[in-house]
């Protein structure tokens, strides 16, 4: 039983490792912020790493950024005037 402790993370987190390629940034959050993030977090049952990614995402869409590659591909092909659907509508109607 002591080896199965000793190879988990001591069991006081649930969170997966994260890979060591993925980046990592400091955040500084004043006190009163912290203690509503940590009680949204408790009451919704997401940890910080949750409301974060949820956080910058809506951040993204309000700023009409993708958050995705694939979002990214598709946002790239509707600024090609080609892939316009009213200029194919034209072109058809000639």
């Amino acid at each position: 039983m002591a080896s199965k402790k000793a190879a988990g993370s001591g069991g006081k987190s649930k969170v997966p490792p994260r890979p060591e390629r993925d980046p990592r940034k400091l955040i500084s959050f004043d006190p009163e912020t912290l203690q509503a993030l940590e009680l949204l977090g408790r009451d919704s049952m997401k940890d910080m790493q949750d409301l974060a990614d949820e956080a910058f995402r809506d951040l993204l869409k309000k700023h009409g950024r993708p958050s995705s590659l694939r979002q990214a591909l598709k946002q790239s092909t509707r600024q090609i005037p080609a892939n316009d659907g009213v200029a194919n509508a034209r072109r058809k109607s000639r």
